[in-house]
């Protein structure tokens, strides 16, 4: 199995809408029995917590399901974890320092470096959390941008990863 966790700060807005998008394109492609997704926060204040309520809006009316509880991200799970998706780069940052090897550390990118649209100044998956609506209709264009990309490089490393 190929795991991929989303990480943002909380885990109840950008980290789970790119969990359920990413899910769904993993489904559509047909690698749903080898490729796990999930996300977490790099903080624990909404531990045990659903989605924020705009994030689930936003994900239903996309089409997108989604059953999310939030967790914090711990050092302990990069040995499980293929990839590790940052949704920025304070996010990139703390995970690297996170991670207790330089191999772990290597595991987590950029979704937006995904994006070949995005440019070097273009790396984040901007907080909705404090906005209105339509800084989660954003969060999700930005993630479903990103997926098509990262679906390509996952499908690449499970075939490496089963042959």
């Amino acid at each position: 199995m190929y795991r991929v966790c989303f990480v943002c700060t909380g885990n109840i807005c950008r980290s789970p809408m790119a969990e359920s998008v990413f899910r769904a394109r993993v489904t559509e492609a047909g690698l749903d029995a080898l490729v796990e997704v999930d996300s977490a926060g790099t903080g624990g204040w909404f531990e045990g917590d659903g989605a924020d309520p705009r994030t689930v809006t936003v994900l239903e009316s996309a089409g997108y399901g989604q059953s999310h509880r939030a967790r914090q991200f711990r050092a302990s799970w990069f040995s499980g974890l293929d990839l590790v998706i940052a949704l920025d780069a304070g996010h990139l940052r703390e995970l690297r320092a996170l991670a207790p090897t330089p191999e772990d550390a290597a595991k987590v990118r950029l979704l937006r470096s995904y994006d070949p649209a995005a440019t070097a100044a273009e790396t984040d998956v901007p907080d909705p959390y404090y906005g209105s609506l339509d800084g989660f209709e954003l969060c999700l264009e930005l993630v479903e941008a990103a997926s098509a990309g990262l679906l390509d490089a996952v499908r690449e490393a499970v075939k490496e990863h089963t042959a």
